[in-house]
């Protein structure tokens, strides 16, 4: 008998899922149902063509309708489930007869938290998530003149640099003292904070949005310290937990507002899978539920529903949350914890910081870097990272996360090798200084 598996979503998840159990049951029927008009496309790619590093939206569509479709998957676009019945193992759609799954599999995503000020219905506000949509802002972008960008989130910090790209009159309102300060440390932001400056764009830290004005459309932005004439308002918010069909059913919720899923993907009910942004997993040094992490993780998770959905359980692991962006003219990211972060959840550490550079010295158009390690005081294991620099960003946290969870200390990465090519590294990885920092610090140099 034909295994049917549905998988609500069409994003990373989703169609990672998909792929995965097709990989593992060719003869699966796989249904997809998604309430936008494409799958498989990078929305982490939008704000590079809103400021026009990437030349067209057509490049962040991974693969076209037409692959799916010689694929065998079923995908029903611009089509909403309403319903789970877990009794029946049945998907409710509107209009349409309800259809039967074997197996299902929740890739429901994120919603973004809405403000709860004045004039949050006004046209004008955008969220960045979907292609279409960004292609229709992406000609109104064209006529602005003035943006604010609310919030200094993952989101906010990219869409203000692409709008500086633009040419666009920018202002940043963010109510913390440093822009994404309940993810990064004040000193790896203070450079991307100058060269924001140094692109043109007004930043207002410390700084509340009360209301957007405006009658039908957004005019502009009440803060704290006054009003900002704006065309636009991109909204930076937080991204929260889509779990609205998954709890309708039953399926347990954990303390983040995502699904809760075993290390196999499993939910609370027997035969649904879950994965992406509606989950929440553990995090490896603490044990600590999160939920709402990259794109990357989203598809792994995927991968792992997909597959157990089509009969071969694999495991996903606790995550140590390597995560990188773009912030004015800097690469930033980290490793799970940063030193306010971990500061404020009451983790101690050791602390080693360096500065150091990207190629030899002599080399043309090296790059600074700055790297900071948190250890665990005793065993000094490394817990978190935190990092800015012109290059190298993003390897070196792939790295750093790897070595957390495989429980490396900082007299391993100390005394690491590293290459050593003029073109390419310089002669002391400043990961190793570092750590030589730490160690100092905790007495063992």
């Amino acid at each position: 008998m034909t295994n049917t598996i549905v998988v609500i979503g069409g994003s990373a998840a989703g169609m990672g899922a998909a792929g995965a159990a097709k990989q593992v049951d060719p003869d699966a029927r796989v249904v997809v149902f998604t309430e936008f008009q494409d799958v498989a496309y990078s929305p982490c790619g939008i704000p590079y063509v809103h400021g026009k590093e990437i030349d067209s939206f057509d490049r962040l569509i991974l693969l076209g309708k037409e692959h799916y479709e010689a694929q065998g998957f079923e995908i029903h676009y611009e089509t909403v489930v309403s319903a789970i019945n877990l009794a029946e193992q049945t998907v409710e759609v509107p209009g349409q007869p309800a259809v039967r799954f074997d197996r299902l599999i929740l890739a429901t995503g994120f919603e973004y938290e809405r403000p709860d000020i004045p004039g949050g219905e006004l046209d004008g506000l955008y969220y960045v998530r979907d292609i279409r949509a960004a292609q229709r802002w992406d000609e109104v972008l064209d006529t602005v003149k003035r943006a604010v960008v609310a919030k200094a989130q993952p989101i906010g910090v990219e869409m203000a640099t692409a709008l500086a790209h633009r040419g666009i009159e920018t202002h940043l309102v963010d109510p913390h003292p440093w822009a994404m300060a309940e993810i990064a440390d004040p000193d790896i932001m203070a450079p991307v904070e100058e060269s924001w400056r140094e692109m043109g764009v007004h930043v207002h830290l410390n700084t509340q949005i009360k209301a957007f004005l405006g009658t039908e459309r957004v005019h502009a932005v009440r803060t704290s310290d006054g009003e900002i004439p704006a065309d636009m308002v991109v909204i930076g918010a937080k991204k929260l937990p889509n779990n609205h069909l998954a709890a309708q059913a039953g399926i347990k919720l954990g303390s983040t507002g995502g699904i809760i899923v075993d290390e196999h993907m499993r939910t609370s009910a027997a035969g649904v899978f879950a994965a992406g942004d509606c989950v929440e997993v553990p995090q490896g040094t603490t044990g600590v539920p999160v939920q709402g992490l990259s794109g990357s993780h989203a598809y792994a998770q995927g991968k792992i529903a997909g597959s157990g959905a089509a009969g071969k359980l694999r495991s996903y692991a606790s995550v140590y949350v390597p995560w990188g962006l773009v912030g004015g003219k800097w690469m930033i990211g980290g490793v799970s914890f940063g030193e306010a972060l971990a500061g404020a959840l009451g983790i101690p550490f050791v602390l080693g910081v360096a500065e150091g550079i990207s190629r030899a010295r002599y080399y043309p158009d090296f790059k600074k870097i700055r790297v900071k390690l948190l250890a665990e005081p005793g065993t000094l294991k490394l817990i978190g990272a935190q990092l800015v620099g012109g290059e190298g960003v993003k390897e070196r946290c792939d790295f750093l996360a790897m070595a957390a969870r495989k429980g490396l200390t900082l007299h391993d990465i100390a005394w690491m090798e590293n290459v050593y090519s003029p073109a390419m590294g310089a002669l002391n990885e400043p990961m190793a200084l570092a750590a030589q920092n730490g160690l100092a610090n905790a007495g063992e140099s």
